[in-house]
C-alpha cells in the first residue's frame, strides 16, 4: 500500500506552494530592491528545479545529455530574449 501512495509527489507539491508563498511574500518585505530581486530568482530557480525533476522526470531518461541540452537552450534562448527586449525598450538601442 505504501507504493500506492506518492509520497514524493505530494512533498514536491508542498514545497512548490511553499516556495509560491515564499515569493509572494516578497512584496510585504521592507527590503531593497536588490535584495527582494534575489529572493525571487533564487526561489524561482527552486521552483523550476523541482517541477523539472519531481514532476517531469528529467533525470529518469536514458538520454540525459539530449535533455540537459535542450534545458541549456532553452534557458540561452530566454535570456538573449530578456536581454535583447531590455535593450531596446528600455536602454534605447
Amino acid at each position: 500500500m505504501a507504493k500506492l501512495f506518492p509520497k514524493e509527489h505530494v512533498l514536491g507539491f508542498l514545497s512548490s506552494i511553499a516556495l509560491t508563498i515564499a515569493a509572494l511574500l516578497v512584496l510585504f518585505l521592507d527590503v531593497s530592491f536588490g535584495v527582494k530581486m534575489t529572493i525571487l530568482l533564487v526561489t524561482a530557480g527552486l521552483q523550476a528545479s523541482l517541477q523539472l525533476f519531481l514532476f517531469m522526470h528529467i533525470g529518469e531518461s536514458k538520454e540525459k545529455g539530449t535533455l540537459y541540452t535542450n534545458i541549456i537552450y532553452a534557458l540561452f534562448v530566454a535570456v538573449v530574449t530578456i536581454f535583447g527586449s531590455l535593450l531596446v525598450l528600455v536602454w534605447d538601442w
